[in-house]
C-alpha cells in the first residue's frame, strides 16, 4: 500500500511512475485524495465535540449539561461511524493502486523487459533432442496420466529416481541457504484472509487462488506466509535485516493462463519452491536486493543450466514490487527462457499492509521495514531445464555434480 502522505505531498511523481505500469484511465489520485480530505473533516468534527465533550464534563452536572452531553454522544457516535467507513473507502481505494516501481525501472510491459546477465550458451545438439515430458515418461520419473486420473490436469506424480531428484534439488537449496546464514522455516499451507490481504494477493488476484470452506487459502508461494511471520510486529533495529528461507508445496489455479507449448512440469497448479526473504531497513534495501539477485544465479550457474537474468518493465512485474529481476532457464525443447526465480523488492508496499515496522534508533519513531523476496528456487522449470539440458544421445540423462551427493546417483538411464 502507498503511503496515503506521499500521495498527498508529491502527486505529480507518483502519477508519473504509476503511468509506468497503469493505464492513465484507471488512475485516479485526485479521487484519492478527495477521500483523505473526508476523513480528514470528519476526524476534526469528531475531535472538536470530543474536546467541547471533555471540557463541559468539568463543569458543575446540570439538566442542561446532561443533556448536552448526551447529545454530544450521539453526535461524536454518528461521526465515528462515518470515519470508520470513510477510513474503509480510503484503504480500498489505496489497496487497489500497484507498488511507485523504483526508478531504474522502465515503463510498459514485457516486450520492455531488459536483459541483464546471461551464463553460458544454448546448446547444439549432435543427435535430435527429446523434451522434457517425453525424457520424465521414457526414464520413469514422472507419471502424468495417474496424476492426472487423481486430480485432474496440472498435476502429475514424481515415481522412483524423478522423486529421489525432485527431493535432492529441495535439499541442495536449502543446504546452500543454511550455509549462507539463512533462518530454515516452515510455514503453514492455509492463510486467512489478512494474510492474503497483506502480501498483496488481496483483493486483485483473490481467483488466482484456491479457498477452502473455511474462508482460508493455500498458499501460491511460501511469500505469502514469510510476509506475515512478523505482521504486527515492531522489530528490533539491531536485528535487521532478518533473512529467512521457507518450504512449502505451493498451489495455484492458474485460471485461463495456460497455453499450449506449456506441457509437462513447465504450469502446473501444484509444485515445489523454497522461497527466500528478507526485513530490512530502507537504506539497505537495494544491498538486500543485489544479494539475492547473487543467490539466485548461483544456484542456477552451478547446476551447469544455461539462463539469461532479466530486469522487468514496470508492467510485467507483480503489482506490489517496486523492481523484480527474473532468473530464466533455457528450455530447448520450447526454443525459451522460462522463470525460475522472480527476485522482488516490495519497498515499504507490504509492510504497510501488514504493520511490520522497527523503531529507528536516530529518530525515535516506528518506520516501516522494506520486504524482499526471491524464489530460491521452484522446482518445476529447473527439472525439466536439467532433462533437457543434460541429456545424452542414448535417452540417458547426467545428473549436475552438485546433486549427485544429494540423490546418490550420477546418470539417469532406461
Amino acid at each position: 500500500m502507498i503511503d496515503i502522505n506521499k500521495i498527498r505531498s508529491d502527486q505529480e511523481s507518483v502519477k508519473q511512475a504509476l503511468l509506468k505500469r497503469m493505464a492513465k484511465a484507471d488512475l485516479d489520485l485526485d479521487k484519492i485524495i478527495k477521500l483523505d480530505d473526508n476523513r480528514r473533516q470528519l476526524i476534526q468534527k469528531a475531535d472538536g465535540l470530543k474536546a467541547e465533550r471533555n471540557q463541559d464534563s468539568k463543569t458543575k452536572p446540570s439538566p442542561a449539561v446532561v443533556k448536552k452531553m448526551k447529545q454530544l454522544g450521539e453526535k461524536i457516535k454518528e461521526l465515528d461511524e462515518k470515519i470508520k467507513q470513510a477510513e474503509s473507502a480510503l484503504t480500498e481505494a489505496l489497496s487497489a493502486l500497484p507498488n511507485i516501481p523504483a526508478e531504474d525501472v522502465v515503463a510498459g510491459g514485457k516486450e520492455n523487459n531488459k536483459v541483464v546477465s546471461t551464463f553460458g550458451q544454448k546448446l547444439d545438439f549432435k543427435f535430435k533432442p527429446q523434451d522434457h515430458v517425453t525424457l520424465a515418461t521414457e526414464l520413469g520419473l514422472i507419471d502424468y496420466q495417474r496424476g492426472v486420473k487423481m486430480s485432474g490436469n496440472g498435476f502429475w506424480c514424481y515415481t522412483g529416481l524423478g522423486a529421489q531428484l525432485e527431493w535432492a534439488l529441495l535439499n541442495y537449496f536449502i543446504d546452500r541457504h543454511k550455509k549462507n546464514g539463512y533462518t530454515f522455516i516452515m510455514p503453514p499451507y492455509l492463510l486467512n484472509e489478512q494474510s492474503a490481504y497483506a502480501s498483496g494477493h488481496l483483493p486483485k488476484f483473490k481467483d488466482d487462488l484456491y479457498w477452502t470452506q473455511d474462508n482460508t487459502c493455500l498458499n501460491a508461494t511460501a511469500e505469502m506466509m514469510l510476509t506475515n511471520y512478523h505482521r504486527d510486529e515492531v522489530l528490533s533495529e539491531k536485528d535487521l535485516p532478518l533473512k529467512y528461507f521457507g518450504y512449502s508445496a505451493c498451489f495455484r489455479r492458474e485460471a485461463g493462463s495456460y497455453r499450449k507449448e506449456e506441457r509437462g512440469m513447465i504450469r502446473g497448479h501444484q509444485f515445489n519452491k523454497i522461497e527466500l526473504f528478507h526485513y530490512t531497513k530502507p537504506e539497505a534495501s537495494a544491498k538486500s536486493f543485489t544479494e539475492l539477485v547473487g543467490i539466485a544465479e548461483k544456484l542456477v550457474s552451478d547446476l551447469g543450466l544455461h539462463f539469461q537474468s532479466v530486469q522487468l518493465a514496470a508492467g510485467d512485474a507483480s503489482a506490489a514490487m517496486a523492481k523484480t529481476v527474473d532468473i530464466e532457464v533455457w528450455l530447448p525443447s520450447m526454443g525459451v527462457y522460462k522463470e525460475v526465480s522472480s527476485v522482488s523488492n516490495a519497498s515499504d508496499y507490504q509492510a504497510r499492509r501488514a504493520n511490520i515496522r522497527y523503531k529507528d534508533s536516530a529518530s525515535g519513531k516506528n518506520e516501516f521495514v522494506h520486504t524482499l523476496n526471491a524464489s530460491g528456487l521452484a522446482t518445476t522449470r529447473i527439472f525439466p531445464a536439467i532433462l533437457e539440458q543434460f541429456q545424452q544421445a542414448d535417452g540417458s540423462v547426467v545428473v549436475p555434480k552438485v546433486l549427485q551427493p544429494f540423490c546418490g546417483f550420477a546418470v539417469i538411464k532406461k
